[in-house]
């Protein structure tokens, strides 16, 4: 019952915000992008997450009914954070307390319209609402804790004829506060709802929280990300994915590496990926002055080719022997070994002609060696080194 009667007040003290119509940009709260504070996994995770670096704090703890909320739930939070912001930058008066329609909701995170997808819906709202996160973050004394849910609660609503009329939401006032501060808020690519694996909404996140826009990228050890991450699979099936998605390359607007140390430490590495960063237009212009400017604002005319190396260099980057001698010189001595052979075959195809041409038999190894490389076809193995030394 004092439950109840603390719903209702807080009810009571919210004004409603309506969400706002249109298709803007994305917005996503720094703290939830780079703490696991959600399940990576599409199956039900039960077990809570603890994770703990220097003064930071966090647990994560969900109900056998629901489950714990997962990354792609966190998609309501992003629309909600979205609502919230343009609302500000509009001028507009907003609250913790927001209605609006699924349609609007699902249609904005990329999601169908199916009555698949409105249950779904629903389900995520369960799990967020069950969920209840502990955390030093944002605490102003040390030791102390926030203890909260995702979603405060939720509930359908209905008109005066009693038809479906949308949904109602509250969202904590520690997630509020974050949205309302500009220092905690990041847009994030569109493109990331498109993103269907777990792990790899997870990394786009993280790579867009601490690398952001810088020319020079960031540096993850393998390790420290598992432990990031809250996954629960093994370090080496987490490593085993991490690997796959550098060689999918799916995050949008960066590029992914991976980099061996000296000492044989794994790290991913990521940049901003190459282009101009503005639309492309389909018009490539033919070098005529016929081309009459629409009052647009300016665009690429064409997309800027994938060099071989960013920046201003154009050439391949020098072996990395240090972290690679094994592999680099192995691969030398395979094409030597490949070259020596195709010249003995050769050699040995000219002697055979040789002989049906010449009666006469020179009387060593080596004389015939010698002959048989007299004749014109006769392939030779070049003896200057790249760069035309000998």
């Amino acid at each position: 019952m004092t439950g109840a009667r603390k719903s209702r007040s807080e009810r009571g003290q919210l004004d409603l915000f309506r969400a706002l119509p249109g298709d803007f940009a994305p917005r996503d709260a720094q703290d939830l992008m780079a703490y696991p504070f959600f399940s990576l996994a599409k199956s039900k995770r039960v077990a809570p997450i603890d994770f703990a670096a220097g003064s930071v704090s966090i647990r994560v703890e969900a109900v056998p009914d629901h489950g714990m909320a997962t990354i792609w739930d966190a998609d309501i939070l992003i629309w909600a954070a979205s609502q919230i912001v343009e609302a500000r930058d509009a001028g507009l008066r907003t609250s913790r307390l927001m209605a609006a329609t699924p349609y609007e909701i699902l249609t904005y995170v990329g999601r169908g319209t199916s009555s698949r997808d409105y249950r779904r819906l629903k389900a995520a709202l369960d799990r967020l609402q069950s969920t209840t996160i502990s955390t030093s973050i944002r605490q102003p004394a040390e030791g102390r804790r926030h203890r909260f849910s995702w979603i405060n609660e939720w509930q359908e609503r209905s008109d005066r004829d009693g038809c479906p009329d949308g949904i109602e939401l509250i969202v904590p006032d520690w997630f509020y506060q974050a949205v309302l501060d500009n220092a905690l808020i990041l847009t994030i690519d569109r493109a990331y709802f498109n993103l269907t694996g777990g792990l790899d909404r997870w990394l786009y996140r993280l790579v867009r929280k601490h690398g952001g826009r810088q020319r020079d990228g960031w540096r993850f050890d393998f390790h420290h990300l598992h432990q990031k991450s809250g996954a629960l699979s093994p370090f080496k099936r987490f490593a085993f994915e991490l690997r796959d998605i550098i060689r999918r390359q799916p995050l949008p607007g960066y590029t992914l590496f991976l980099e061996t140390e000296v000492g044989g430490r794994k790290l991913l590495a990521f940049e901003p990926a190459p282009g101009c960063g503005r639309p492309v237009n389909a018009l490539v212009l033919s070098g005529t002055r016929t081309i009459v400017p629409s009052g647009t604002g300016g665009a690429c005319y064409q997309e800027p080719k994938q060099g071989v190396t960013h920046g201003n260099e154009i050439g391949n980057p020098a072996l990395n022997l240090e972290s690679n001698k094994e592999s680099n010189f192995e691969e030398r001595a395979r094409d030597v070994e490949n070259l020596i052979l195709a010249t003995a075959k050769g050699l040995r195809l000219a002697g055979k002609t040789k002989a049906d041409v010449t009666p006469s038999v020179p009387r060593t190894a080596s004389d015939r060696v010698v002959a048989a490389s007299d004749g014109p076809d006769t392939p030779r193995l070049t003896l200057e080194l790249p760069g035309g030394r000998e």
